[in-house]
């Protein structure tokens, strides 16, 4: 098939095209005509010829290809959405999995088998697990004729890898019997006879490929930390799937983080045992920069044209707290659980250290080397750039001028209307960045796809702020996509038109200590100086926002400021008010982000020296930490606000279907916590169910048991934001669509959850009982 209008008329012989021409082409035109029909009329008969097969049919087809095979969906997880939303899409995918419809027979062929829980598990919920049963970890006394000697043993205590694994997934030891059923819905019981474990992994491993590693001088210049923000961070294991389907799933075929002894291997050689990276961890798959778990390069070290990366029998596992250890000459030690590097004092790489590595987080957002949608304009110019020196190039038609560079004006290379820069790498990028848009243009610096760059902003001038600074002016557009920024934060100034954040991170404290403690809690991500800009904010995280646009001022109005009080002044720049002027409120729209502000009682979206930012906002499926002091909240939606509101006009906009901080002054509410919760406590009161006396104190009891729990609030944790176990099913069932409240609703948690559970029971082997137990 071909989408070329003009195919029939090149079909006509040569002779007839040349009269057409002579007479203008209308001959053309109305073939052209019937080609677009035809061409509509052959893209449907294959779409329809698609939507015959499980593999290639639209979503909407998967739902009448299920039930011609028998398949039921599970309507504990929710009623089917709306197909002609996103939102709903993206809904039906979790209930109806297409995966698990494709194999609904192949399963009922296999039904009663272990292994089969485990595909259940990653086709009905998208969740890595692995099986287990437990009546063969009991404690039991064998006959000597008939010895099992792969069931669990007793302790060995010098056997310490064993020792790392109790009560794990991968435990081998012996264990008493547990009365309690493993899927009761009060206490939980593992180890017994018809007991059934199905562990499963919410946190993916995401890769970070051949990015420089960051060198904590402050510990020595030997040492080094796989984070290039400095932080400690746990190393999780690249799965590789299993070979057979009827494989039981180990270390290496799910994405857990690397224990220290896993990632050893021991060798005995000469009389002495030597230790070494597990092959299976460590390296590279053939000779690309794609490679196992990790990898580590270190050009001419230890010695000029060494082998890089660095070869694995040259990598000792180590612990490497408070970097006590020090490795030998010729050998580097890691520690996977700190994600650490050292290197021996006497033999210090000269050229720098790269690494590559695998860490752990809940979702496709903040940005990473994950697919994601990727647009520009058709007119775009697009400058891929992969070096320093490349983006500073790329950059220059962009760079604001300073007053000094007034002579250079002339030499400014000409700013195309609209440009992308793309940057080609994972790498480290310390360039100071001053971006100056002219009327009507956009520009848009983007990571590739698949591809996580790091921004780095450096204290480069005594006496000025360092920033990202962007400047527009009228209807300029700028866009920031894929990027990580530290060091500093970004400011928006002039008249800028649109800014646009998306699948980025800009650090919350600007830089972090080992512990992931922020280095500067205070200092603002963004700031905004434009007085009439709208910043979009999606699939990113960041620290908090300051609000605090120049309202323009008049000459005349400059000579009468000192006929007007200071207070007066600052009111009246809160508001946006000038002598001409009065600014409309500036337009803040999150949706799908985790917004930062690391102290409860630091603002997490406002203004210096005002009370409340002139801006309204609007924010979906969003987890915020830190105040919000805003002129209105348009629209607040299957979010978590960890903090209070203040919103100085109540009247307008809306919150719905969101956790509110009590003592939160905000717009009007619907069906939002813990306001649900205190007026059920009310109603019992009401109906006599309850003393009138107890009221007060059954309320308090009940706001504390709705607060969202989460299981980090730390960035760079792999469990940052991510909602505990022990929350309460109001919040983690508490959306519109029954998911979960904050910046990982679209996961569908809950729903996955309630599928795997009804699907386990039909397909569990006779007899037994089995439970989801989560790992991470």
């Amino acid at each position: 098939m071909s989408a070329n209008v003009d195919r029939l008329y090149e079909l006509l012989p040569a002779i007839y095209r040349i009269r057409d021409a002579e007479q203008g082409e209308p001959l053309k035109s109305l073939l052209r005509v019937i080609a677009e029909q035809v061409n509509l009329v052959e893209e449907d008969i294959a779409r329809l010829y698609d939507n015959w097969f499980i593999e290639t049919c639209e979503d909407w087809v998967v739902p009448y290809i299920a039930d011609l095979v028998g398949y039921r969906p599970v309507h504990e997880a929710g009623e089917p959405g709306d197909v002609r939303s996103e939102q709903g899409r993206a809904r039906n995918q979790i209930l109806i999995p297409r995966r698990e419809v494709a194999n609904t027979l192949r399963y009922r062929r296999r039904k009663g088998t272990l292994a089969l829980l485990e595909l259940l598990a990653n086709d009905v919920s998208g969740w890595p697990a692995r099986a287990v049963e437990f009546y063969k970890l009991l404690g039991w006394t064998q006959a000597f004729n008939h010895l099992h000697l792969d069931r669990g043993r007793t302790v060995d205590v010098r056997k310490g890898s064993a020792l790392d694994v109790i009560d794990g997934p991968f435990d081998e030891l012996t264990h008493t019997v547990d009365t309690r059923r493993i899927n009761s819905r009060h206490t939980r019981g593992r180890y017994n006879i018809p007991s059934v474990g199905l562990f499963v992994w919410r946190l993916k491993s995401y890769s970070v490929t051949h990015t420089p590693a960051f060198c904590v001088e402050a510990s020595g210049p030997h040492c080094y930390t796989f984070s290039v923000l400095g932080n400690d961070t746990p190393l999780y294991a690249r799965p590789d799937p299993e070979v057979e389907p009827t494989q039981i799933a180990g270390e290496l075929n799910l994405p857990v983080s690397i224990r220290r002894r896993a990632f050893e291997e021991r060798t005995v050689g000469g009389g002495h045992e030597r230790r070494q990276a597990a092959a299976a961890y460590y390296g590279l798959l053939g000779d690309t920069l794609i490679g196992k778990s990790l990898a580590v390069w270190a050009p001419d070290w230890p010695r000029k044209g060494a082998a890089q990366p660095i070869p694995r029998e040259s990598i000792v596992p180590a612990d490497l707290s408070n970097w006590r250890y020090l490795p030998q000459r010729g050998k580097v030690a890691v520690d996977p659980v700190l994600g650490r590097i050292a290197f021996s004092p006497q033999e210090l790489p000269k050229k720098g250290v790269w690494v590559s590595y695998h860490y752990g987080f809940s979702a496709d957002i903040g940005g990473g080397e994950y697919d994601r949608p990727l647009s520009q304009k058709a007119e775009s110019v697009v400058i891929c750039v992969s070096s320093r020196d490349e983006l500073s190039d790329a950059l220059r038609p962009w760079r604001g001028l300073q007053p000094e560079d007034a002579d250079a004006e002339s030499s400014q290379p000409l700013q195309p209307p609209h440009a992308v820069i793309e940057i080609m790498d994972s790498g480290v990028y310390v360039v100071p960045m001053s971006i100056s848009l002219l009327e009507g243009h956009s520009l848009q610096i983007r990571a590739a796809n698949g591809k996580r760059p790091v921004i780095r902003l450096l204290d480069w001038q005594t006496n000025q702020p360092d920033a990202l600074i962007v400047t527009g002016a009228e209807g300029s557009r700028f866009i920031l996509d894929g990027v990580m920024i530290e060091g500093r934060g970004v400011q928006l100034g002039g008249n800028l038109r649109k800014v646009s954040i998306r699948h980025s991170t800009l650090v919350p404290g600007w830089e972090l200590d080992n512990d992931c403690e922020p280095k500067c809690p205070a200092e603002p991500s963004l700031e905004i100086f434009s007085p009439n800009v709208c910043v979009t904010i999606e699939h990113s995280i960041l620290g908090p926002i300051q609000v605090n646009p120049v309202v323009p001022t008049s000459n005349e109005e400059q000579k009468e400021r000192d006929d007007v009080s200071e207070d007066e002044a600052a009111r009246a720049h809160c508001h946006g008010i000038s002598r001409d002027h009065r600014l409309d409120p500036i337009r803040l729209c999150i949706s799908d982000s985790i917004l930062d502000a690391i102290d409860p009682d630091s603002e997490a979206i406002g203004a210096p020296g005002c009370p409340v930012a002139h801006a309204v906002v609007t924010i979906r499926r969003s987890t915020v930490f830190g105040q919000i002091q805003v002129r209105a909240i348009e629209l607040g939606e299957n979010s978590i606000f960890n903090d209070r509101i203040m919103v100085a006009r109540r009247q307008y906009g809306c919150l719905r279907f969101c956790y509110v901080t009590p003592g939160s002054r905000t717009p009007p509410r619907y069906n939002c916590q813990p306001d649900l919760v205190e007026t059920a406590v009310a109603e019992q009161v009401r109906q006599g169910q309850l003393p009138a006396g107890e009221k007060d104190s059954t309320q308090e009891r009940e706001r504390l048991r709705v607060r969202p729990r989460l299981n980090s609030t730390r960035y760079g944790m792999p469990a940052y934001c991510q909602l505990a176990h022990s929350c309460a099913g109001e919040i983690k069932r508490g959306a519109d669509d029954e998911s979960e409240m904050g910046a990982f609703h679209d996961l569908f948690q809950p729903q996955r959850e309630a599928n795997l559970c009804v699907r386990l029971d039909e397909y569990v082997p006779a007899g037994a009982d089995v439970g989801i137990i989560l790992v991470s």
